[in-house]
């Protein structure tokens, strides 16, 4: 199927059916989100739940009870992560290629599950390393081929709502696993491992959920197989596309890791212990913000809001190199969230618009993989700032970059879809 063949989407509760360029061909009510992004949506949320609980303890298990010295345990992070790099770009071709989705999806978080008690079991480092590549290599192969799922399951008038919920309930489990975690650890006097136990099962009901109650839609099973990866298909990606991640690519460095939200917390005098719930503030205003702004985007159009949320980021950098006040630091971390849920979904949902539908797979892929280089790239240089220019400079450097992806998404040529 090419880019602007038509493919149908019905919504029967709605009594109307769309096809690919967003005609709608009967009936008079609005579509509604798709049950199956619902189900991906609130997979991601359990997913994130089970994999936070063991994220925010899990540095400090390494070191206190495993006896690993800081640098290892930055070894280590940098190496899952990577991983996970390489996994994605494979990924989601490989769900073109197939014809399915869900299957690698489903590879994906069974691998993300079945990790989870080798950090409960773990005598040594090993083990560790060996549970976190696992649980990274499952990141990758299920990104590209979700996110290319939701925008198979839904039409194009409300992508950017579908995104918007997903990430959003992603987001949900992002505050609540270290809000367990921290419970939990007070509750059982800091016994890592009884809390990395329960963090299982949050993990197996996704696998669970995934499984049994999504129903992936007959279009996106190919009739022949393909290479997607070939020059041919890959010309298909065009100037539009490549636009995309561009502006995705230097997006990404104006927003860097958000381990240095925390770094600026841990300067303002707020005790120590409370220092991570920065993340869990900012993670809150991102799930509620998300969903709202993604259906807002399907009414005015991604690019304006894209450039709104660039301006929200101008703001949140600028607050945070203002000075290192704890409410000064706060509202700075507010306002990042807010940014994050302005414009993470349409991110996706620009991506999803750009690409022929046979090819999504591969265009998250391979959006994804610059994405992360160019994050690994930011948070490069914001260290460097940080060390040799203090807290504000790297804040500053953010906001130069803000500037310069606003200006280049000001001057991308506007299109119906965006």
């Amino acid at each position: 199927m090419g880019q602007n063949a038509h493919q149908t989407f019905y919504n029967p509760r709605a009594k109307v059916t769309f096809v690919a360029n967003g005609a709608r061909t009967g009936g008079h009510s609005s579509p509604r989100i798709p049950s199956g992004v619902w189900i991906l949506g609130l997979v991601s949320l359990l997913m994130d739940i089970s994999s936070e609980m063991i994220h925010a303890l899990l540095p400090l298990f390494m070191v206190t009870t495993l006896g690993a010295s800081a640098s290892l345990v930055g070894l280590i992070e940098g190496l899952a992560e990577a991983t996970a790099l390489c996994v994605k770009v494979f990924s989601g071709p490989f769900s073109d290629y197939l014809g399915r989705r869900k299957g690698l999806a489903l590879l994906g978080y069974g691998l993300g599950a079945v990790s989870k008690p080798l950090f409960a079991l773990a005598p040594g480092i090993g083990v560790v390393l060996s549970a976190r590549l696992i649980d990274r290599v499952g990141k990758g192969l299920r990104g590209a081929p979700r996110d290319a799922l939701v925008a198979d399951l839904t039409p194009p008038p409300i992508r950017g709502a579908a995104y918007g919920l997903r990430q959003s309930l992603d987001t949900v489990g992002a505050f609540t696993g270290p809000l367990l975690a921290v419970g939990l650890m007070v509750l059982w006097s800091d016994d890592f491992r009884a809390v990395f136990w329960v963090a299982v099962i949050p993990g197996m009901l996704a696998v669970a959920l995934l499984g049994l109650g999504l129903r992936e839609p007959k279009a996106t099973r190919a009739t022949k197989r393909h290479n997607p990866i070939t020059r041919a298909a890959l010309r298909r990606l065009d100037s539009r596309y490549w636009s995309v991640v561009t502006l995705g690519a230097v997006f990404t460095l104006a927003r860097f890791s958000e381990a240095f939200l925390v770094l600026r917390a841990q300067g303002t005098g707020i005790p120590l212990a409370l220092v991570p719930l920065v993340m869990v503030a900012m993670n809150i205003v991102y799930s509620l913000s998300a969903y709202p702004f993604g259906k807002l985007s399907d009414r005015i159009g991604l690019r304006q809001l894209l450039g709104w949320g660039l301006v929200v980021l101008v703001a949140a950098n600028g607050v945070l190199a203002w000075n290192g006040h704890w409410a000064t630091v706060l509202v700075g971390v507010a306002l990042w969230g807010l940014h994050m849920g302005m414009t993470q979904g349409l991110l996706s949902a620009m991506v999803a618009e750009a690409a022929p539908s046979e090819l999504r797979g591969t265009a998250f892929g391979l959006f994804n993989l610059v994405s992360g280089l160019a994050l690994l790239l930011a948070s490069v240089v914001a260290g460097l700032l940080w060390d040799h220019f203090g807290p504000s400079a790297t804040f500053l450097g953010g906001l130069g970059f803000c500037v310069l992806t606003l200006i280049g998404l000001l001057s991308r040529r506007a299109t119906p879809s965006t």
